[in-house]
């Protein structure tokens, strides 16, 4: 399985290769949104895992440019950024798209768990229905992403 790896902390990026090398997955990796997209373009992997805060292009825009332009490539978000602006990021990721999220800390067989779950996950139907779920998808996520923010202005 191609997987890309996008993260800026250069220790959890080598990290991760490793354990996923060590499962034998073929794995590129990014520092940053900008060039993740490069790999993505480039290179085509069925499964990106990509964290949340990063300097320059940030994890929930990359997720959200990558539904967009293939809606099958299976998706985990990573943060240990936690709450951040009154936002929690792993949802709000969730709510943009990733099929699975990941909080840092984590231990290796926790994300190849995830990764493997991913891997048996059935591919969308068709193009269609993947554009259909796309526009559907993408209202759910403004529609989640205001009622979380709705949550947090209530609870401070």
């Amino acid at each position: 399985m191609k997987i890309l790896v996008i993260d800026d902390d250069d220790r959890i990026r080598r990290l991760i290769e490793k354990i996923l090398c060590l499962e034998g997955h073929q794995v590129l990796v990014a520092a940053e949104g900008e060039s993740g997209m490069r790999l993505f373009h480039r290179e085509r992997p069925e499964i990106v895992i990509t964290d949340i805060i990063m300097p320059e292009q940030e994890g929930l825009g990359t997720i959200m440019m990558m539904r967009r332009e293939r809606p099958e490539v299976k998706v985990i978000a990573v943060s240990g950024g936690g709450r951040v602006g009154n936002l929690d990021v792993l949802n709000a990721a969730r709510a943009l798209g990733a099929d699975d999220v990941i909080a840092k800390p984590f231990r290796p067989d926790e994300l190849v768990d995830r990764v493997n779950r991913l891997v048996s996950m059935e591919p969308r139907a068709s193009e269609a229905q993947a554009a259909r779920s796309r526009r559907e998808d993408t209202g759910e996520a403004l529609r989640r992403l205001a009622e979380l923010s709705r949550q947090t202005r209530s609870s401070s």
